[in-house]
């Protein structure tokens, strides 16, 4: 069954449901199809942020240091006492992100039961620092330690998905601006062009050559 095909089923059988509940079944039995189907392989494990949805994708999910880092530079301490805590902790954060930066490339048993005991003393030590919200925000970070200390067991993996982020930056930036396609077509092309202008660099193609070639093509 297509989107379209569901989407007629439930406004048919279901014409009371919400917006949001009908995103939220769209979403359901896209999960349920794309863990039964065995034409692709199912992704065992995935580099991304906090968001929930993830943890239902992947069978595994590794947190993205970066996504986890810019939490503390939104908080705004009002005196000098908790900015200067605040600094003294981003401090820490990244150097210890530096050292599995550096574990990645020599990684062993020592060393990860060292960065284990390092990121418990991290955030779980014994003086609060008594500027609440980040008190909060370090309890939030240890509470993802399995995500976040994933490169202790997949050392292969990259620590943030940045360059995933950046890839997507643009349609979000043009979605802003334009509110949104307006139609089907207009979503497709959206999605097609913005995915070739952004593909385009990283294999050494010039994009408007590209698209020149195809209108050429298409005129043939």
């Amino acid at each position: 069954m297509s989107e379209a095909e569901f989407k007629e089923w439930l406004a048919q059988h279901l014409p009371q449901l919400s917006p949001q509940p009908k995103r939220q079944s769209r979403y359901a039995l896209g999960l349920a199809y794309y863990h039964a189907q065995s034409l692709w392989p199912v992704v065992e494990l995935l580099v991304g942020d906090d968001a929930p949805q993830w943890e239902w994708l992947a069978a595994e999910v590794s947190a993205c240091w970066i996504h986890v880092g810019r939490h503390y530079k939104k908080l705004c301490p009002t005196t000098a006492y908790f900015r200067q805590g605040l600094a003294v902790f981003q401090t820490k954060f990244w150097d210890y992100y530096r050292q599995l930066l550096g574990y990645k490339g020599c990684p062993n048993p020592k060393a990860t039961e060292r960065l284990r005991a390092e990121f418990e003393q991290l955030c779980v030590g014994k003086v609060k620092t008594g500027y609440t919200e980040l008190d909060k925000r370090i309890a939030q970070t240890y509470a993802q330690r399995e995500q976040l200390l994933t490169v202790l067991v997949h050392p292969e993996l990259p620590l943030h998905n940045n360059a995933s982020e950046l890839g997507a930056r643009q349609g979000v930036r043009k979605r802003d601006v334009s509110f949104g396609p307006r139609t089907e077509r207009g979503k497709t092309a959206w999605d097609s062009l913005q995915t070739l202008a952004e593909t385009s660099p990283k294999d050494t193609v010039s994009f408007v050559k590209y698209q020149f070639q195809g209108i050429r093509h298409f005129n043939t």
